[in-house]
């Protein structure tokens, strides 16, 4: 399978940067081909401009060179990985962007869906599990990327993995190990990779 990897984060030395890796290397394990679109270090412009607007009128519209290359990556991957912090309960904006950008009618929505047959969102979450399900963001965020996003664009296999206490935080009577913490993190990311 070949697996189109999209990350996002400013710092190329993050944890996300790191998870990112990890569940590249459970993929060349599993004897999985990947690419990933790393959306800082590519400098990705995520500003949606009339070019790549979509047409109602027009459903073969040419977009901009940017956006067709982006088309053509996904085109020849059969599954998408989505690796990002979870900012204000959603993605980075940069991609949110791709997203609005490169999902776009006639590619991924109209009469032509994404020509992809899976999804996987990894959200790498600051806060600890019972804090985010508190208020069912983790429900929330399900909902709006695998039936508001994934499902609309025609893919049934989406699900969002999510990755807890990214920033360290714990529950009061848990034990503060932080570098257990993000290794049995990043052994998650590889069993991802390994499983997909």
């Amino acid at each position: 399978m070949k697996v189109l990897i999209v990350t996002a984060h400013p710092r190329s030395d993050s944890l996300t940067m790191s998870i990112t890796h990890r569940f590249a290397e459970g993929l060349t394990a599993a004897g999985h081909e990947y690419d990933t679109a790393d959306l800082y270090r590519e400098a990705f412009n995520p500003v949606l401009l009339p070019q790549d607007e979509p047409d109602w009128n027009n459903e073969s519209k040419l977009y901009s060179d940017e956006v067709l290359s982006e088309m053509e990556r996904i085109k020849s991957s059969d599954a998408m990985v989505f690796i990002f912090p979870v900012w204000w309960y959603s993605f980075p904006a940069i991609m949110k962007g791709y997203i609005d950008r490169v999902w776009n009618l006639g590619f991924a929505y109209g009469e032509i869906k994404l020509p992809i047959n899976k999804i996987r969102w990894i959200a790498l979450v600051g806060d600890t599990q019972s804090h985010f399900r508190k208020r069912d963001y983790d429900t929330m965020m399900e909902k709006y990327m695998n039936i508001g996003m994934a499902e609309y664009v025609g893919v049934k296999d989406s699900q969002v993995h999510f990755m807890y206490n990214t920033l360290g935080e714990f529950e009061d009577n848990q034990e503060t190990n932080l570098d257990s913490l993000y290794n049995n993190l990043l052994d998650e990311a590889y069993n991802i990779g390994y499983t997909l």
